[in-house]
């Protein structure tokens, strides 16, 4: 034991010592001189990342080794470190690397030339003992399993923690299949694959680093709890260049606060609704009623609507995207508006063969209809200059416009812009089918061109060859210091780090994207995700079994196979590290109601404690949910109560997805269960968020499926 804690101390030095230099580094390239700024942008960001990867390790920085059957020994943990002094030597393998691989698959039947394994217990930087595994001796089991029950038996914290430490062999499987396309995980409650996803994100940055860290990882996921529970697993891996963002903030500023009914969610979703937005587009592509007139100085002239037929017709044969098109309407209706002004004009005087009168004339009339007030606003009414919020919101709000669309009753709504999780992937489609809405300006680029083009010259004078110089022309270092920041000046750089700059983007794309409980996803929500990861790169996570969405996905085919036929491959996970065995069960009759040959994860250990339940009256029901409040409060670890909308201090189901808690009490099932088509899926996930104690309380009968729970007159603590 001493030796491994003097070892482990010294690589705790080595950590020091590496971050002390990083510091030193980092803070000689912000003030470097005789750089270009752009270089010391990217030296300092470089460095900024390496000091977060350093910081984030202290915890378990070695939490392992291995000793092969020659006698070497190797240490694994959260980061690689070298002695620098013997050639680079790795005093810490970091659990990517290759060499670390039998840490997590070496078993009694496959030792993978290895004698020993063993696991590190340690608080801060302190080790508190260790536990063996020996292979090939009689009886030896496969895995470290004390390791990996004193992993799940813990307390939970506040957040989810990596389980660098306790891999087993199927997960690690997965964590570092080699595929360059989609890859989906599914698995039932407890069994990991949020946190397998996140590990190989990880094992992905340190393998494909240079692909892919300028343009980091996106991790979605179904709501904010959800992803403040995950945000602190790759970061204790030493990873941060990931932006975790719910479908809702998948198009930059916008505010949900709306949530919309099951039908219209399942409208939203389908892929039909691209036909309702290319039709509602083609609405506001009116023709007058009436010609509308415009008055110029010498002549009125008028849109008729055969001349905006006309000029609708080639701007939409021109394939742009809507403002865009504007462009080819309103140089149309300009060619007829100015060749009927010149006939009027000009009649009686004026000829084609007058070239140069011609010309002028027209010029003048071109002027005219740019400063015409009237001009701009006929346009405006006939092809209007429209974002995607602008054409949506009045779309939803009004009956007429969703009949002109061809759209479903069910999207209406009094307040179009309550933006709803569903509008989104729809305002993103906009965003194409629009095209900007403003048209670019140019002097303020062509400006800053003209700047940088001086600057340059700048430079190339101070930096002429001193042989073609007059031999009493001398240049000194403050000069060339002087030109490099003269040019420097006039370049624009972004100080946002990586996350700021991508999730403020709505046009960035990734190299990675992570979707988890990607069951809930609609048809229009895979279209959003596709843009953001043109190369079709996915790590995608669900289970069908707990869908609650109705345009959620119902077969990952159906989804997957539009976008990378023959390119996305399926691995399941089998084993409940989570739940205990005596709450699965309870949790397996639910899933037999609503998913009848679905075969729920096995739970590797039982808690020893049998989940409960109570019949209340709507009278006591504050007090029994305050009195489980009251007692979980004095232990350690979390709870939380969860119900149907209405019970005091409970949160809805769909708000605990993913997440896990050492006591839960759900209440009221039997309204959970009748609140919708998927009531069954949102109950079976309430009851499978506890990793120690469950109770129940209901009012009404129990629902036949929780038959199993041992009724209580009184709640007891364990």
């Amino acid at each position: 034991m001493r030796s491994e804690r003097e070892y482990i101390a010294g690589l705790y030095a080595r950590l020091d010592a590496e971050r002390a230099r990083v510091k030193r580094e980092y803070q000689a390239s912000l003030g470097a001189n005789g750089v270009g700024a752009m270089e010391r942008d990217v030296e300092v960001r470089a460095l900024a990342r390496e000091r977060k990867r350093l910081d984030v390790v202290d915890n378990g920085l070695c939490f392992g080794r291995l000793d092969s059957v020659s006698g070497e020994h190797s240490y694994i943990g959260r980061i690689g470190l070298f002695d620098e002094e013997n050639g680079y030597e790795p005093v810490l393998l970091d659990w990517r690397a290759p060499a670390s691989r039998p840490f997590y698959v070496a078993t009694a039947v496959e030792p993978e030339n290895m004698r020993r394994r063993r696991q590190f217990h340690t608080r801060g930087r302190r080790v508190l003992d260790f536990t063996d595994e020996v292979f090939g001796r009689p009886g030896g089991d496969e895995r470290g399993d004390a390791a990996l029950l004193a992993a799940v038996n813990a307390p939970r914290g506040d957040g989810m923690g990596d389980i660098v430490a306790t891999i087993q062999a199927e997960q690690d499987e997965i964590i570092r299949l080699d595929h360059p396309g989609v890859l989906v995980i599914e698995g039932g409650p407890g069994t990991g694959k949020t946190v397998v996803a996140l590990h190989r994100v990880a094992y992905l940055l340190y393998t494909q680093r240079e692909r892919m860290e300028r343009h980091g990882v996106l991790v979605v996921g179904p709501n904010p709890a959800f992803l403040n529970h995950i945000s602190r697993v790759l970061p204790s891996l030493g990873e941060s260049d990931v932006v975790f963002v719910t479908p809702g903030d998948l198009v930059p500023g916008l505010h949900v606060t709306a949530e919309d009914t099951p039908e219209a969610a399942r409208s939203k979703g389908s892929l039909k609704i691209l036909d309702v937005l290319a039709a509602a587009i083609a609405d506001r592509q009116r023709l007058p009623e009436e010609p509308l007139p415009i008055e110029l100085a010498d002549v009125t002239v008028r849109i008729d609507a055969a001349t905006a037929e006309w000029a609708r017709e080639e701007a939409r044969a021109s394939g742009k995207p809507h403002n865009e098109a504007r462009a080819v309407f309103t140089e149309i209706v300009t060619y007829v508006l100015t060749e009927r002004a010149i006939g009027r004009i000009g009649k009686g005087w004026l000829t084609r063969d007058d070239r140069a009168a011609w010309e002028d004339l027209r010029s003048d009339l071109l002027k005219e209809l740019a400063a015409s007030e009237q001009f701009t606003a006929a346009l405006d009414q006939l092809w209007p200059v429209l974002t995607p919020k602008s054409l949506l919101g009045p779309l939803l709000s009004s009956r007429e416009r969703l009949r002109a669309a061809g759209a479903d009753e069910v999207l209406w709504r009094e307040d179009g812009e309550a933006w709803t999780t569903s509008d989104t992937p729809l305002l993103d489609e906009l965003v194409d089918l629009l095209g900007p809405h403003q048209p670019a300006d140019r002097s303020v680029d062509l400006e800053r061109q003209a700047e940088a083009e001086y600057a340059a010259g700048v430079m190339q004078v101070m930096k002429l060859d001193r042989d073609e110089m007059d031999e009493d022309v001398m240049l000194s270092p403050e000069d060339l210091i002087y030109a490099e920041d003269l040019a420097d000046r006039f370049v624009e750089h972004d100080t946002r780090d990586l996350v700021e700059r991508a999730a403020a983007d709505r046009d960035w794309t990734y190299r990675h994207v992570v979707v988890d409980e990607a069951q809930e996803l609609s048809e229009m929500d895979w279209r959003v995700l596709m843009r953001r990861c043109p190369n079709r790169s996915f790590t995608v996570v669900g289970d069908l079994a707990q869908r609650r969405s109705a345009a959620g996905a119902r077969s990952w085919g159906s989804m997957l196979d539009r976008y990378v036929p023959g390119r996305w491959v399926y691995r399941p996970l089998s084993v409940n590290y989570r739940t205990p065995a005596e709450i699965m069960a309870v949790a397996g009759s639910v899933l037999a109601e609503f998913a009848p040959g679905t075969k729920p994860p096995e739970s590797v250990r039982a808690c020893g404690v049998a989940p409960w339940s109570r019949q209340v009256t709507e009278d006591e029901l504050p007090a029994a949910i305050e009195e489980f409040v009251r007692e979980e409060a004095g232990r350690e670890g979390t709870s939380v109560v969860i119900g149907p909308p209405g019970v005091p201090g409970a949160v809805p189901p769909s708000e605990t997805k993913g997440l896990e808690f050492d006591a839960v009490l759900v209440v009221e099932p039997e309204r959970i269960l009748a609140s919708g088509p998927r009531g069954a899926a949102e109950l079976y996930v309430a009851l499978t968020r506890a990793t120690q104690r469950l109770g129940v309380l209901h009012r009404g009968p129990l629902p036949t499926a929780l038959s199993g729970l041992e009724e209580r007159t009184i709640c007891i603590t364990t």
